[in-house]
């Protein structure tokens, strides 16, 4: 869907048309963000798992980047439709890579598909023995899981007494987050031309700008485990919103290029940081049956805020200025920190079925199976 509506949106003859394959455009590749950041947390170890997402997310900013340089040398020669035919091709290689990654373990056992969930896991520890020259494996540990919720929707199951607080939580982090985010980088080349800057070199910045979420998700991806998610968390919100304000009052008074974007690197810095937690963070907070749904809808609830943000932003602007929509910007992002504050969980160094035992009230009976992290 993503890949075949890119390339439809490069045909469109009209506004019109061009908005409908967008909206499918972004239909398909919502889909494909929560599924990446579950199916990695239900299969690498305990030890690991924050900074392997973290570093996965990661990717997100070096593509942000790239497609920025796309736009850069193919703008100006060929027109958007080029690129949107261009940014269609990626859709395969996502297509090749899902044919050989492998189904959830966890998922198979919580749908009853022991035998399909044992091949998995004796293909992957076969790999694993190969690839360190060991003979056998140590024994599995025995962990309390809590009983699978039968008889009830996994949307009912993420706002069942075990998983509300956790719920509102996240859905809010998600929501002030991306409003936060969406409503300054994609006004951020039109504020650097409304600043007097043509839109090559707008579109330069930017990429430029974008550099600094490169430090930025490598140092959360080694805080989320030895600082922990929380508060790697609230630290680059806090910090995003800081620099948003920063460099709002840059954009009003800076007289050259350099100042404006050495803040604009610390303000990415801080932004893809925190990506790089969200997608740590979100779906270690659910239990299998509903650890994709918790992560699909708090990313939907999230596009709902990177919809409105662009518009608000439309509205604040010939009120305050840039100034007002950076403040706006750093007002969202402290939000979202308040919410983590009060309602988050720490979940760093905790096995999954650790996660949602703790999240089932103490009076309900746990049954132990093996796993071995």
């Amino acid at each position: 869907m993503w890949g075949v509506a890119s390339y439809l949106c490069s045909t469109a003859h009209s506004v019109e048309a061009l908005i409908v394959f967008r909206v499918l455009l972004g239909f398909g590749m919502g889909m494909e963000f929560p599924i990446a950041q579950t199916l990695l947390s239900e299969f690498v170890p305990t030890a690991s798992r924050g900074r392997l997402i973290a570093l996965m997310d990661g990717f997100w900013p070096l593509g942000f980047i790239a497609s920025g340089v796309v736009s850069y040398f193919v703008l100006p020669q060929f027109g958007w439709r080029t690129e949107f035919a261009l940014l269609a091709i990626p859709a395969v290689f996502v297509l090749i890579v899902r044919r050989v990654v492998p189904e959830s373990p966890r998922w198979l056992e919580h749908r009853g598909r022991h035998a399909d969930a044992d091949a998995v896991l004796t293909a992957v520890e076969a790999r694993v023995m190969k690839s360190t020259g060991l003979k056998s494996l140590p024994v599995p540990v025995m962990l309390a899981e809590a009983p699978v919720s039968t008889g009830s929707s996994a949307f009912r199951e993420i706002w069942s007494a075990a998983y509300r607080r956790r719920t509102i939580m996240v859905w809010t982090l998600w929501f002030f987050a991306l409003l936060g985010f969406y409503g300054l980088t994609s006004w951020l080349g039109a504020l650097m031309q409304q600043a007097g800057f043509a839109v090559t070199k707008s579109v330069l910045y930017t990429v430029l700008i974008s550099l600094g979420g490169i430090p930025g998700f490598l140092c959360a991806a080694w805080l989320v485990e030895r600082w922990g998610r929380k508060p790697t968390c609230i630290a680059s919100l806090v910090g995003s919103g800081v620099m948003a304000y920063v460099y709002g009052q840059t954009a009003l008074h800076a007289d050259t290029p350099t100042l404006l974007i050495c803040a604009g690197l610390a303000m990415q810095f801080f932004l893809f940081a925190m990506w790089a937690v969200l997608y740590t963070y979100t779906p270690e907070l659910y239990g299998t049956g509903a650890r994709a749904t918790g992560s699909g809808f708090a990313s939907t609830i999230g596009r709902v805020g990177s919809l409105i943000g662009p518009y608000v932003v439309g509205v604040v602007l010939p009120m305050f200025g840039q100034g007002g929509v950076f403040s706006l910007g750093a007002m969202c992002f402290v939000i979202a920190a308040l919410a983590v504050w009060v309602l988050g969980i720490e979940t760093r160094g905790l096995a999954l079925e650790t996660l949602v035992s703790e999240a089932v009230d103490s009076e309900t009976s746990l049954g132990l199976r093996p796993v071995r992290e």
